[in-house]
């Protein structure tokens, strides 16, 4: 048995599906998606602000916050532990509940969007990878979720911690 460096380890009564992290495998690979979404988001959103923001003020504004939730969620998803995985369900949730409020808006009152932002037409611009992510990132979330000692593989998250 390997010791694990201070800090790693699990919150007592937790154990993780994966003994390292969520940020493994499969997993560094959403991760990686969710940084370049947090990073072109940031970017897009800095520059629309700082240079057409009364061109459409509601647009860029949706943008920033798309760029905080996928800030959220990367960090919060390359981070172990239930708080870490509560965090990014939370900021993943709210991220399916943007692009398909945003997404379903811009399609039905295209008028209201004269720019697009990262949702808009359900993230079109983006090859429809905003709408797919949360899907991708819940499933993924679900099948990794920490789990209670002796709960098997149905064991509901612990609430400790």
């Amino acid at each position: 048995m390997t010791a694990e460096p201070s800090g790693t380890r699990p919150p007592a009564g937790t154990t993780e599906h994966s003994p390292r992290t969520r940020s493994v495998g499969l997993g560094r690979i959403i991760v990686a998606v969710y940084g370049v979404f947090a990073l072109s988001s940031t970017a897009r959103a800095g520059y629309q602000i700082a240079t057409k923001f009364s061109e459409a003020p509601v647009a860029y504004l949706l943008s920033a916050a798309a760029a905080v939730v996928y800030i959220v969620a990367t960090v919060a998803m390359a981070k172990r532990g239930v708080r870490s995985w509560y965090v990014t369900l939370s900021a993943i949730v709210v991220e399916l509940i943007g692009v398909l409020a945003v997404g379903t808006a811009s399609v039905v009152d295209a008028e209201a969007f004269p720019h697009d932002t990262v949702w808009s037409g359900f993230g079109r611009g983006y090859g429809y990878v905003p709408l797919l992510l949360p899907l991708v990132g819940l499933v993924w979330l679900f099948v990794n979720r920490p789990r209670t000692p002796g709960a098997g593989r149905g064991g509901a998250p612990s609430a400790s911690r």
